[in-house]
């Protein structure tokens, strides 16, 4: 009887110790699942933030942020987005004098505007009629007119100080490496004023450094926008030559195109600024020429190496056809003299706003041969309101013969009018590496905002 007991008592503990495992089995298995809930749930609740932030910035770069439009006449807007606009008139004051809520447009079809004299809009749009989205300041202009050039010019621009390119090490006279510039001088600075006088260009400036005698020199240098101060100390070289370790640049030269030149011989260039090759930052520029110059051969664009157009550049006043006084992000601009109006031989143009651009069939103006030619290419996609202003338009090359030219768009194109439906629209800006038939260009109501 006590041996049937104990085997009882035994099969119940292990049962009990069963039951024990099979709960922390089912613990851990309800543990498991609910942070595989939370993990999902995680998981598909930032799937929808990148989805509508995704949404939201296609939306956002559909909608300008600014438009212009010509006084006293009627033009479509058709943006094509679930969304309503409020129109606001600005008087001098900034306030409007429309009463709110009197005006509401429809952006989801095309809409027809009449604007009045020069002034100020602003457009409140609105997702769905209620979630505001965006603020489209809107200024109505004066009809204007350009001349397409696509003429190709050297370019010669002297930087405003001496920028540094880099900073490096040298051998000194006991055989120890130097740097006397690191930490103290910085890729992209700009060299003003040495020991209180300013240096006129690079060859004054090693000669400053190479008659200091070891001593000190107190720079000037102008870094992202604001004015320093810095002290270095050169140190001689094994050949007993002073020096702070530094790579320098005081101009730069290449060749490009001219876009536009307005009734006044004002001329926009390029649809980008001048970069220094080696820190990629826009060149301050003190002052800058155009020379006319001669497209002596062209190297064709293949996937991953862009072609290149080379000009015969001779820097001499007989050559000279302008002065470059500005150099933006949005390209260079200045005046030309008669000889280089004596090379529009096109006929003005009406500018076209970027919201009259449509995707399809367009020309650019360029230079290949001896002559400017038009060439035919597609605009393949127009982004009203781009991060990057160079490239609101993207464009394919479909003429044959530029084609079999060029492969497409090469270096020294950049500035080449862009003209749509009889009106002056862009110009081209950048190629592909990837595929030198495609590109981007800017919108020519960028260039006229430098």
């Amino acid at each position: 009887m006590g041996l049937w007991v104990s085997e009882i008592d035994k099969v119940k503990r292990q049962a009990g110790d069963e039951m024990v495992v099979l709960l922390k089995n089912w613990k851990q298995k309800v543990r498991r699942y609910r942070i595989y809930r939370a993990c999902l749930c995680a998981a598909l609740a930032l799937s929808f933030l990148a989805l509508a932030g995704s949404c939201y910035y296609m939306l956002d770069s559909s909608i300008p942020s600014r438009l212009q439009m010509r006084a006293g006449e009627e033009q479509v807007l058709s943006l094509g987005i679930p969304a309503k606009a409020e129109l606001l008139s600005v008087n001098a004051q900034g306030e409007s004098n429309i009463p709110q809520g009197s005006v509401t447009i429809d952006l989801s079809a095309p809409v027809t505007l009449r604007t009045g004299g020069n002034q100020e809009y602003l457009m409140d749009v609105k997702l769905f009629g209620f979630l505001p989205v965006k603020r489209i300041g809107i200024q109505v202009v004066e009809p204007q007119e350009l001349i397409p050039m696509g003429v190709p010019v050297g370019i010669y621009v002297k930087t405003d100080g001496i920028l540094v390119i880099g900073v490096g090490e040298f051998t000194g006279q006991n055989g120890v490496e130097y740097s006397p510039a690191r930490y103290i001088l910085n890729s992209g600075d700009y060299i003003r004023r040495v020991n209180g006088e300013a240096v006129t260009d690079k060859d004054d400036f090693m000669r400053r450094v190479e008659e200091s005698g070891g001593r000190d020199l107190l720079l000037e240098v102008e870094r992202n926008g604001e004015l320093i101060e810095q002290s270095v100390t050169p140190v001689k070289d094994q050949n007993g030559v002073y020096k702070i370790g530094v790579w320098i640049r005081d101009n730069s030269q290449g060749v490009g195109t001219v876009t536009y030149m307005d009734a006044d011989g004002n001329f926009g260039a390029l649809g980008h600024g001048i970069t220094d090759m080696d820190t990629s930052t826009l060149m301050d520029m003190e002052d800058g020429t155009l020379y006319q110059t001669q497209i002596v051969s062209v190297r064709k664009g293949v996937i991953g190496n862009p072609g290149e157009m080379t000009g015969m550049i001779v820097y001499s006043d007989s050559r000279i056809l302008g002065d470059i006084t500005e150099n933006s992000e949005r390209g260079i601009f200045g005046s030309c003299n008669e000889k280089a109006k004596s090379l529009a031989e096109e006929k003005p143009l009406p500018i076209g706003f970027k919201q009259e651009i449509e995707e399809g069939p367009a020309q650019i103006l360029c230079t290949v041969n001896d002559m400017p030619a038009y060439y035919d290419v597609e605009i393949t996609a127009v982004h009203l309101d781009h991060d990057n202003i160079n490239r609101g338009i993207e464009l394919k090359v479909t003429d044959p013969e530029l084609l079999q030219l060029t492969g497409g768009i090469v270096q020294g194109m950049s500035g080449s009018p862009i003209v749509q439906n009889g009106k002056f629209i862009g110009a081209v800006t950048h190629v592909l590496v990837q595929d030198p038939t495609r590109g981007y260009g800017i919108f020519i109501e960028e260039m006229l905002e430098h």
